[in-house]
């Protein structure tokens, strides 16, 4: 069984001790029940780790003797994925599942045909919602790397992003070129792959996304849901460039 995952800024600190508390030492003392003598990794989310064996747990709260401390680099290239937002709750799903793939950076985007709408007070808990997923998604596949997940971004926003890539990918069902065969960038730099949502991504879209410098490439022979063809062009990146 894999050693659980928690978050705490002490992860990045120096001394033998460290105390979980707050919704992280709660989570880990009342739902996980974990006691005195296992083992539990705590991480500040940008690398640092802390390994450690829990001494005593109390109702919301463990205290934990540190192991060893040690920093993961965050690996290279980074893959940004633009994510046009899914109806109903599929847009958390689409988190989890690429947050557990390993992708670094989530874009949600504001594209012409989504039939959801951030807007006002929905936008804020929408992107919480996001940004929770994420972060528990991380813990449970044990990244010592959170995700970012941005702000909402608008169209003209994700085009400036498809120019700073050194490679940016739009995925289209009428595309000639596979995802599987194109030629990855052999300079330093983010790979960048655009999903569209529900409607898909528009001649407009496309268009602009083109002059930018991105790519457009089919993913296979099957129509995915919005909320699956992220994670599964990220299995397809991660594995040709060496990640996995």
């Amino acid at each position: 069984m894999s050693v659980p995952v928690f978050l705490s800024e002490a992860a990045g600190e120096t001394g033998d001790t460290i105390v979980l508390d707050g919704p992280e030492g709660r989570h880990a003392a009342s739902v996980r029940r974990l006691r005195a003598g296992e083992r539990v990794d705590l991480t500040d989310g940008t690398g640092r780790v802390a390994e450690c064996t829990v001494t005593s747990a109390g109702k919301d709260e463990l205290t934990a003797a540190v192991l060893r401390r040690y920093e993961v680099p965050p690996p290279r290239p980074r893959l940004v994925v633009v994510q046009g937002l899914p109806k109903g709750d599929r847009g958390e799903l689409a988190v989890e599942m690429m947050t557990e793939a390993g992708v670094d950076v989530i874009v949600p985007w504001a594209a012409a045909r989504c039939v959801t709408q951030w807007k006002g007070d929905r936008a804020g808990k929408s992107l919480a919602r996001w940004r929770s997923t994420a972060r528990e998604a991380a813990k449970q596949a044990r990244r010592f790397h959170l995700p970012e997940v941005t702000e909402q971004a608008t169209t003209t926003r994700v085009r400036s992003l498809v120019s700073a890539a050194a490679l940016a990918v739009v995925l289209h069902e009428e595309a000639a070129e596979p995802l599987s065969r194109l030629t990855l960038p052999d300079v330093p730099g983010d790979i960048l792959v655009i999903v569209g949502p529900e409607g898909g991504v528009t001649d407009e879209e496309i268009a602009g996304f083109r002059e930018a410098g991105a790519v457009p490439a089919l993913l296979g022979p099957t129509v995915l849901r919005t909320s699956t063809a992220g994670v599964a062009a990220a299995a397809v990146l991660l594995a040709r460039c060496g990640r996995w």
